[in-house]
C-alpha cells in the first residue's frame, strides 16, 4: 500500500452485478487494477469514453473521506490500522435503494430514502481520520473556487479540506462527467433499464474501502473494511 499519492475512503459495492456494472461502465476496475472494455450500449449521445472520463480514474465509488495526502510524520501503515479500527466501532447502515440522480450536471447513483444515519456515518469517518490528512495546498484550495461556494460550504472547506462534507454531504457515486441537458436526459434513458434491477432494492452499506491514488492518476482499492460495530 506504499506508493501512493493520495489516499481517499470509499464505499465501493461488493463484488456482485453492481461492482461488476460500475467497473464496465466506467472501463476501470480498482480492485484488478485493470482497465475493462467498455459496456456496448445503443442511443447514447455520445462515446461512453468520453462521457465517463472524469469519473473513471476514480472508479465506481461514493466519497466518505476525500482524497488527502498524508501528513508529515504517518504513514500508510497506521493509517491502514486506524481505519480497520475505526470500522470495527461502525455499524452497517441499510438504505431503501438508490436512484439516477443529476448533480450539477453529472449523472450519479443517490441515496432513496432516509440516508441520515450514512451521513452521520461518512461524518464519523472523516473526523475520526482526519489527523492523518496534510492541509490542503493553495491550488488545491483553488480548484474548489471558494468564491462560488456558500458560506457554510467555505466554512466546511476550511476546516475539512473539502466542501462537500458533514451538514453539505451527499452520498453519491458518480456516473459521468458534465452533461448538457439532453445529454443527460439520453444517457439516464439508456441507462435506467439496465440500472433498474440493480438499484430498486435495498443496498446495505456493510464495508467502507480504502483507495489510493497512484502515479498514474487512477485510484486503485487497497483494502475493504467490514463494518462490524
Amino acid at each position: 500500500m506504499e506508493g501512493y499519492k493520495r489516499y481517499a475512503i470509499y464505499f465501493a459495492p461488493e463484488p456482485g452485478p453492481l461492482a461488476e456494472f460500475g467497473a464496465a461502465w466506467l472501463g476501470w476496475d480498482p480492485l484488478a487494477g485493470t482497465t475493462r472494455t467498455p459496456l456496448r450500449l445503443l442511443g447514447l449521445p455520445c462515446k461512453i469514453t468520453e462521457l465517463t472520463e472524469t469519473p473513471r480514474r476514480y472508479g465506481f465509488h461514493a466519497t466518505i473521506k476525500p482524497p488527502f495526502r498524508l501528513i508529515e510524520g504517518s504513514d500508510i501503515a497506521l493509517l491502514h490500522r486506524s481505519a480497520a479500527a475505526l470500522a470495527g466501532q461502525l455499524k452497517p447502515v441499510l438504505l431503501d435503494g438508490l436512484q439516477i440522480s443529476r448533480l450539477s450536471g453529472f449523472l450519479a447513483l443517490t441515496a432513496r430514502g432516509d440516508s441520515r444515519a450514512l451521513s452521520a456515518l461518512a461524518g464519523s469517518v472523516v473526523e475520526a481520520l482526519d489527523g492523518f490528512r496534510a492541509p490542503p495546498l493553495p491550488d488545491e484550495i483553488a480548484r474548489r473556487d471558494p468564491d462560488r461556494l456558500s458560506a457554510r460550504q467555505r466554512r466546511i472547506l476550511e476546516r475539512w479540506g473539502y466542501p462537500y462534507l458533514m451538514e453539505e454531504f451527499r452520498f453519491h457515486l458518480t456516473l459521468t462527467g458534465p452533461l448538457k441537458d439532453a445529454e443527460a436526459d439520453r444517457t439516464r434513458a439508456v441507462l435506467s433499464p439496465v440500472l433498474q434491477p440493480l438499484i430498486d432494492r435495498p443496498l446495505r452499506i456493510a464495508s467502507l474501502c480504502l483507495f489510493g491514488e497512484a502515479e498514474d492518476g487512477r485510484f486503485y482499492n487497497l483494502h475493504r473494511y467490514s463494518l462490524s460495530g
